[in-house]
């Protein structure tokens, strides 16, 4: 008897994606003062490796509920412009919403998928940019040369990921004993998941074999700082829509069983009252140099 091998299915992951940030995009939304502390220096770092700067032209891509879509548009003044993207039309309606508050006039969304950026019609844009969003595309090379595309020539992309898992014990940890509670396989050769571009040799060659040169990566020590291990439980069962995918298999006892020995073991990152999870994030850029 043979044992028919699990085979990824992208569109139904993509599918599921699109529920659980539908789902969550309020709370993701509510998170960004949070946000802002935590992925604040990664995204500045992103800006200056893609040279945003006043006029630029941007494209956000899986932009989310927009905290660093704003960071791009205080760059770009209101000579500039950027266009925010994302697979959810929930978390664009909060990016949007930031954008009125915020008086940025020089800011558009629109619902797209990241690998099907050539669909865009628009001028060329100077900066690509995806924060914490390329690594959950199935089809990480036809997002790259869907950004790759959408630049003008000498124009830059930018992507923030996580490191190595081993450097994510915020995240990691839940992963890990999520894994083990749903009996879950490791994941399947490209499988798209947190730490799928956690090798920097791996992220450059990405980018590379969609046509870019000139790619450089740097690391940002980025600590999860909060209250305590229940807030950052909170923080990312409100937030983190890969970890109830991953958790769909569980019943609802199941899963709560599962939560409690993640807040258990989350509580090794509290120090002195506080709590600061281990994270660092690779932040890199590239060119496109031809027509």
């Amino acid at each position: 008897m043979t044992t028919k091998q699990q085979v990824f299915d992208p569109v139904a992951f993509k599918q599921t994606t699109r529920t659980q940030w539908d789902g969550a995009a309020s709370a993701w939304n509510s998170w960004a003062p949070l946000l802002t502390r935590w992925l604040g220096p990664a995204t500045e770092m992103m800006l200056d490796m893609t040279n945003v700067q006043t006029g630029s032209r941007v494209l956000d891509v899986a932009a989310g509920a927009g905290e660093q879509t704003l960071a791009a548009a205080r760059r770009t003044g209101p000579t500039g412009y950027v266009l925010a993207t994302d697979l959810s039309p929930i978390i664009l309606k909060h990016a949007a919403a930031n954008a009125r508050l915020a008086g940025f006039t020089q800011i558009e969304t629109q619902v797209r998928d990241g690998e099907a950026l050539s669909e865009i019609y628009a001028d060329p844009f100077d900066a690509v940019i995806s924060r914490i969003g390329l690594i959950y595309f199935p089809d990480q090379h036809r997002a790259l040369t869907g950004m790759r595309y959408q630049l003008r020539p000498g124009g830059r992309v930018g992507a923030i990921t996580y490191a190595g898992p081993d450097l994510n014990g915020f995240f990691s940890v839940p992963v890990g004993i999520i894994r083990r509670r749903a009996a879950l396989p490791a994941p399947l050769p490209g499988q798209p998941g947190p730490f799928s571009l956690g090798d920097p040799d791996l992220l450059a060659q990405r980018f590379r074999d969609a046509g870019f040169l000139d790619v450089e990566i740097e690391r940002v020590d980025a600590p999860v700082r909060l209250d305590s291990a229940l807030e950052c439980l909170q923080f990312e069962q409100e937030s983190f829509g890969a970890l109830h995918q991953m958790m769909g298999g569980l019943s609802e006892q199941e899963q709560d069983d599962t939560w409690a020995e993640i807040e258990e073991a989350l509580g090794e990152f509290e120090i002195d009252g506080r709590f600061e999870g281990p994270c660092e994030m690779l932040v890199a850029a590239a060119t496109k140099v031809d027509a």
